[in-house]
């Protein structure tokens, strides 16, 4: 746990993290999210901007938020995940 939120991590480093809607990180909404290369931070918030969001912080080195509230495709989840901590 870091920031008061469940995070997830291989040999130390940080690959995923929940974002609660009762913290100010998920603004109202819950929400995961997961480290990413860029271009597919650009992609999947262009092809989908209603379940995927850049989040603060961590988004301008590519990580991409999903929202969890609306029906998240979680296949998707789970790959963006499994590639996450290949990385």
């Amino acid at each position: 746990e870091a920031w008061g939120e469940p995070t997830f991590r291989v040999r130390g480093r940080l690959f995923a993290s929940y974002a609660s809607p009762a913290s100010h990180h998920g603004g109202g909404r819950p929400a995961v999210w997961i480290r990413a290369r860029p271009e597919n931070q650009r992609l999947l918030v262009a092809a989908a901007p209603e379940r995927h969001f850049v989040p603060p912080y961590v988004g301008p080195r590519g990580w991409v938020g999903v929202w969890l509230d609306r029906r998240p495709r979680w296949r998707e989840v789970a790959a963006l995940l499994e590639d996450a901590w290949a990385q």
